[in-house]
């Protein structure tokens, strides 16, 4: 009787305490619930009652109504104060985090009483503690007023927590006696604490905030559960008689909370009561997904933040490059395929990627890949701290990626942009290589005061690049693979190997673009003496100079340059080679010791005399900063293509006198010029009779709208519009897009003549009729720069369709064979058609995607399977994509002076200088005074893609191509320098594919057309 007496004692008390909060929250939701249906009825009644009233008393509820504006008010500055937006809040949210922390230590002390430690402490903790609670209440009242959603914000756990911890503490002072209850509640408080490191500034990163998020719901839970197991085992099942409860510490459940979370469950310790079962089996649901996933997940971010936020130790004599931007494994993966193609190989250069955001698992399993000269920092350009921890200063140079498909490309480039004004204002003589994609951006860059060309600083702009290459294509087909193949990519030799007749003459070389200082026994011959002697004697191509003139030390890159220039000592040659070592002949050749020697090979280094022998630029991964020529004097400046002294142009040249003196330029002399012309003007109709008379013209297909990114069709029209040029060569260029997007683009072209614009698409025949497509010398397709679909092979619809609708209809509107003659009446003349079928340069954003274009042969055609792949596309080059200029950041590294030289190739010698005047804010192009019109142009050569005519062959049947290139370079001073050759039959489109550089004994076909560079000063004429 005693037993049940006391049973039934200490169930009353627990009641006592537990009742109290249910009275609450039960009430107060009750409470809720009624009051949200009254005023749903009250509403009810207002909309359809009180309407029916006088205007009087409907006036009277309306000023009734005002009186809540005041409370809205009240309640608005709560609520700012609850979410720690004043500093009255913050000091608020905090003092609440600290005295919840105090009531769960309080709770832990009156634990340490029941399980009879040792340990005494005085009754004046349960004052501490109701003071506390008192506390609570208030700011529970606050949040009550301050909440819009009363019932949402009643059934918040905060509240619950709230409920159950609150009302049993005022009990316990009304009955001075300690209730430890479910006061354990209040370890779920510590979820606050990660939004409190937050507005304290404390956590400002996303490794530090999502990491403190997993330890404070990892830390809570296991306080809870451990709080529940202690309170039911001790106190047992309520209805059960014996008690069947046990007598367990709150280390020892923590301890069980724990096995049972990663369960390894020894046994050791276990729940007895049916209610502490039963709870376990719902937490070890729930316990086993946050153990298996939140542990893992914090020693990941833990061993990521060790690895990625450590810093980078500089050993002396080590090469090392930083890379930042745009890090992504796309990025990352083309970034280190191409850089090994550079280096052959051979890593001697670590590469350092600075990214900030942390790596995928794809991507980190790159890393791993590449681990030997690769390593990964959490960080950010922008960030003084970061910089120091790569060891920006000590770099041999910092690579910025840009995002080719970034939807808003004025933000990825202004975002470069001040990752490279970070750099130089805190480690100013730190080479920077930057991408940006607009070039009307790069205005910016000479703003940067360290900013200096001087000492390598780059700037590839992969619009000016990408349109320049396209724009070149429409005046020589095939141009575009041919300098990808010499300047960025290998050459395809496998598969030219099988559509070649004479497989012997093709050598198995790969070759490229390369540059190293001439000897100073060149010095005063003129460039076409060098360029035959190197290709005689030294069987190398020289293709241009770098020539240093003047007082200042200015440099030129001069491709081909006439006879009145002279080389001087120390000049720099661009050749075309295999190796280094072919090129240091020219290097190494001495008229004294090698005149007499026939093989190229035994021209090596001689002792008749001291040679001053510079390193290549690729074994200087460290810059001087001055620059010296003959005379010792520091160069200033590099203009690649720009201007030369007027010593060196003046006289000496006639056969365009005439009508240059007619020809209208722009300030800098290197570009056709014509007084603005309004929109109205250059647009086109079908109902104009300028429209059917387009002959022989460059049809540009656009695609872009009112909201789309600028192109920048500047870029595409400089190039044919260079002064290189005769008036009379110049095409007509027509633009089909749409005209809301046309017209943006048209006040940044209106300056130059012969352009013309049609609103209309690609996609439609009767549009491409009445813009004469039959008749176009040449057509380009431009993708638009919004990207319409996530999946790459559907980037490129818009262009794959219009090419298709091209192609479909010049092969009805045709009835001439397919093997069309190639007709050019004068070398720099390009005014009549070069093909029957219309030569079609598409950009793709997808490289993948030229499977779309390219043309398969019929299935008798004989060509076997796997070769069908290889018809029209880009190696005949009638495919441009973006990732065929993804090399260019780590051939800039390894030599700046190519990325001038191929500049200066593909834009006509546009240079800095110039290009920031042209993008200067309000900048427009005016008309040039007339003693500047005759400076600059005859230094210039231009390209051209010309037939085997009689002359060049000298009427031998089976010519080689060094033949060729000896007459035409003794005769005309024209350069040779590639092969445009017929496939191999059967061959029913007649496509053709490009040899880049051929071997001197290659036999010539009657079919060949050759890539050269024609000089400006030669006469046109019907016969070559």
């Amino acid at each position: 009787m005693a037993g049940k007496f006391n049973l039934t004692c200490a169930l009353s008390c627990q009641l006592a305490f537990i009742v109290p909060s249910l009275f609450v929250f039960l009430g107060g939701l009750f409470t809720i619930l009624a009051f949200r249906l009254a005023r749903c009825a009250y509403g009810f009644s207002i909309e359809k009652i009180w309407m029916k009233k006088d205007k009087d008393v409907w006036w009277s509820h309306k000023r009734k109504q005002s009186s809540v504006y005041w409370i809205r008010v009240f309640s608005t500055q709560v609520e700012m104060m609850l979410s720690a937006q004043t500093s009255m809040g913050c000091v608020l949210v905090i003092l609440v985090f600290l005295l919840n922390i105090g009531a769960l230590i309080i709770y832990f002390v009156n634990l340490a009483e029941a399980e009879e430690f040792k340990i005494s402490f005085p009754d004046s903790i349960l004052y501490v503690d109701t003071s506390f609670n008192a506390f609570f209440l208030l700011y529970f009242g606050l949040r009550f007023v301050a909440a819009d959603d009363k019932l949402r914000f009643w059934l918040e756990l905060n509240s619950l927590v709230d409920f159950f911890t609150i009302p049993p503490v005022f009990v316990s002072y009304y009955l001075k006696r300690n209730w430890l209850g479910l006061r354990f509640l209040r370890a779920l408080r510590l979820l606050e604490l990660p939004r409190i490191l937050q507005f304290l500034r404390i956590t400002k990163n996303n490794y530090s905030i999502k990491l403190s998020k997993l330890f404070t719901v990892f830390i809570s839970t296991w306080l809870t559960a451990a709080g529940f197991i202690h309170l039911v085992e001790n106190n047992g099942d309520p209805w059960v008689q014996p008690a069947n409860s046990q007598s367990l510490s709150y280390f020892k459940c923590m301890y069980l909370v724990m096995m049972t979370m990663s369960t390894v469950g020894y046994g050791d310790v276990v729940v007895q009561t049916k209610l502490g079962r039963t709870f376990t089996v719902f937490f070890i649901i729930g316990g086993l997904v946050l153990f298996a996933n939140f542990i893992p997940e914090i020693v990941e971010i833990v061993e990521s933040h060790k690895n990625y936020k450590s810093s980078y130790e500089v050993v002396s004599g080590k090469n090392y490059i930083v890379v930042c931007g745009n890090i992504t494994l796309e990025s990352v993966t083309t970034f280190l395929q191409d850089f090994l193609l550079q280096d052959k190989g051979n890593v001697c250069t670590e590469i350092l990627f600075l990214g900030e955001s942390l790596p995928s698992l794809e991507l980190e399993a790159v890393f791993k890949c590449y681990s030997a000269y690769t390593t990964f920092f959490y960080g950010s350009a922008l960030n003084s701290e970061d910089l120091k921890r790569v060891g920006m200063e000590s770099a041999n140079a910092c690579l910025i990626l840009a995002d080719v498909r970034s939807p808003q490309p004025y933000t990825e480039d202004t975002s470069n942009i001040m990752r490279v004004l970070s750099i130089k204002n805190h480690y100013p003589n730190t080479r920077v290589i930057l991408q940006i994609i607009q070039s009307r951006n790069k205005v910016h860059l000479p703003n940067i005061p360290s900013w200096d060309w001087r000492t390598g600083d780059s700037i590839i702009c992969l619009a000016e690049l990408k349109l320049g290459f396209i724009a070149q294509s429409c005046l020589v087909p095939g141009l575009s693979t041919l300098l990808t193949n010499l300047f960025i990519v290998k050459e395809d030799t496998e598969t030219k190997r099988k559509y070649l007749k004479d497989k012997m003459h093709l050598e198995d070389k790969d070759y490229k673009v390369m540059t190293l200082q001439l000897s100073n026994d060149f010095a005063d011959m003129t460039f076409i003496e060098v360029c035959r002697l190197c290709f005689v004697k030294l069987n190398l191509v020289l293709l241009g100079i770098e020539l240093k003139f003047g007082s200042q030390g200015e440099s030129a890159i001069l491709i081909n340059p006439s006879a009145q220039i002279k080389l001087h000592r120390n000049t720099m040659g661009f050749f075309i080679a295999h190796s280094l070592a072919e090129v240091k002949r020219a290097q190494f050749y001495c008229k004294a010791c090698h005149s007499d020697i026939q093989d190229p090979e035994q021209i090596k280094k001689c002792q008749c005399k001291s040679r001053l022998c510079s390193k290549p630029f690729s074994e200087k991964l460290k810059f001087c900063r001055e620059l010296h020529v003959s005379d010792e004097k520091p160069a200033k400046s590099r203009s690649p293509g720009g201007g030369l002294p007027r010593s060196f142009v003046n006289g000496g040249f006639d056969g365009q006198g005439e009508e240059n003196s007619r020809v209208i330029l722009d300030p800098t002399g290197m570009f056709h010029w014509c007084d603005p012309v309004p929109l109205q003007e250059a647009l086109l109709n079908c109902k104009d009779q300028a429209a059917p008379n387009l002959q022989d013209h460059i049809l540009v297909c656009v695609f872009g709208d009112a909201n789309s990114p600028l192109i920048g069709l500047q870029d595409f029209v400089m190039p044919l519009r260079a002064n290189n040029f005769i008036y009379h060569e110049l095409k007509d260029i027509v633009f089909l897009g749409s005209l809301e997007y046309l017209q943006r683009e048209w006040k940044f072209i209106q300056n130059f003549p012969k352009l013309w614009l049609f609103s209309g698409s690609a996609l439609s025949c009767a549009d491409l009729r009445a813009v004469n497509v039959q008749d176009c010398a040449a057509c380009a397709i431009l993708s638009s720069n919004i990207t319409s679909s996530s999946n790459p092979s559907l980037v490129d619809t818009e262009s794959i369709l219009a090419t298709l609708n091209i192609r479909s209809m010049q092969g009805k509107s045709s009835s001439a064979p397919l093997d069309a003659v190639f007709r050019a009446r004068a070398l720099g003349n390009q005014s009549q058609p070069c093909y029957k079928r219309i030569p079609i340069t598409t950009e793709l954003k997808s490289s993948p995607n030229a499977q779309f274009i390219n043309q398969a042969p019929s299935r008798n055609s004989g060509i076997p399977e796997q070769d069908q792949l290889f018809t029209a596309g880009a190696p005949a080059g009638a495919i441009f994509s973006d990732s065929f200029l993804n090399s260019l950041l780590s051939m800039t590294y390894y030599n700046h002076h190519i990325l001038a030289l191929l500049q200066t190739l593909v834009t006509s010698g546009t240079s800095p200088a110039f290009g920031e005047q042209l993008l200067e804010e309000g900048s427009r192009l005016c008309r040039s005074p007339d003693n500047v019109i005759h400076n600059a142009s005859q230094v210039r050569c231009k390209l051209a893609l010309l037939p085997l005519s009689k002359r060049l062959s000298a009427g031998v049947m089976e010519d080689s191509f060094g033949h060729v290139f000896c007459r035409a370079l003794d005769l005309f001073g024209i350069l040779c320098f590639g092969l445009y050759r017929l496939m191999e039959e059967p061959n029913p489109y007649k496509n053709r594919f490009v040899i880049a550089r051929p071997a001197s004994d290659l036999k010539m076909l009657s079919t060949d057309l050759l890539f050269c560079v024609v000089p400006f000063n030669i006469a046109t004429t019907d016969d070559l």
